[in-house]
């Protein structure tokens, strides 16, 4: 890895030995963790994506790709043509509340709210919305092993949350090389380990969720080419994974374009 990325991750774990006080319960890391690996990487196709999807959450299942967008007024869960771009709007959320992450499991989609404490539930085949439960703190990425649900909320920890109460099980703290990783985003489960967007940068992590040590840094500025970045581009975010398939896709806040990726050891 370059030392612009390891410099980029070491100013996120300074940041986070600042933050709040934490109350959920955690576990702790293993004392002496593997050096993470370093990961570069190929486009392999890419595809259009809404430059008015300020995305947040991203998933692909079943042929289809799911996307929940934030910013107020304009966050909704809405399904992706990957041909076209085209939206299929699903949900709209209100007004007054910021959508953030999805997961999707036993055929139902779960959305989060960024600072509303709110989460939605809704069938996946129909769209109907089925219930929505509250929880303490912000709302950031959200994922699933297929049983559990995990959820990000700014800070360095991941909540193992129960999906039929949405009840926090028990809270893992994220570390690079020791120390906490704040600002995790988008999350993603990928072959038994969690992909996570860290916010404001070019740098997807791949976590460990048993430890939540940090043993893989994928680079990947450049991503989105000079002409595709307008005004009101914004960051890396998104990643959905076709287990079918073994196809790795990402995205960002108001990009162009949807990136199917391979990722290569450096």
């Amino acid at each position: 890895m370059t030392k612009i990325v390891w410099i980029g991750l070491l100013a996120m774990t300074l940041a986070a030995c600042s933050g709040r006080t934490k109350t959920l319960r955690t576990e702790t890391p293993a004392a002496t963790p593997a050096a993470p690996r370093t990961y570069t990487y190929r486009v392999i196709e890419s595809y259009p994506h809404s430059t008015d999807s300020y995305t947040q959450g991203l998933l692909f299942a079943d042929g289809v790709m799911w996307e929940g967008t934030g910013e107020y007024g304009h966050s909704r869960l809405q399904r992706i043509d990957l041909e076209t771009g085209r939206t299929d709007v699903v949900a709209t959320l209100p007004r007054s509340e910021f959508g953030e992450g999805i997961a999707l499991l036993d055929g139902k989609i779960y959305q989060l709210t960024w600072e509303n404490n709110k989460a939605y539930v809704y069938d996946a085949a129909t769209g109907r919305q089925l219930r929505t439960f509250a929880y303490a703190g912000e709302g950031w990425g959200l994922t699933t092993d297929g049983e559990r649900l995990y959820m990000s909320d700014g800070s360095e920890y991941l909540r193992i949350l129960d999906p039929e109460t949405f009840r926090v099980q028990r809270s893992v703290p994220v570390t690079f090389r020791g120390a906490p990783v704040q600002l995790l985003n988008e999350l993603e489960w990928i072959d038994g380990k969690i992909w996570a967007n860290v916010y404001v940068t070019d740098q997807i992590v791949i976590i460990d969720p048993a430890s939540g040590i940090v043993e893989g840094v994928i680079d990947l500025r450049g991503l989105l080419p000079d002409e595709e970045i307008a005004p009101d581009t914004d960051v890396l975010n998104g990643i959905a994974y076709d287990a079918a398939s073994e196809r790795i896709f990402v995205t960002g806040k108001r990009w162009s374009k949807l990136f199917e990726i391979e990722i290569i050891p450096q």
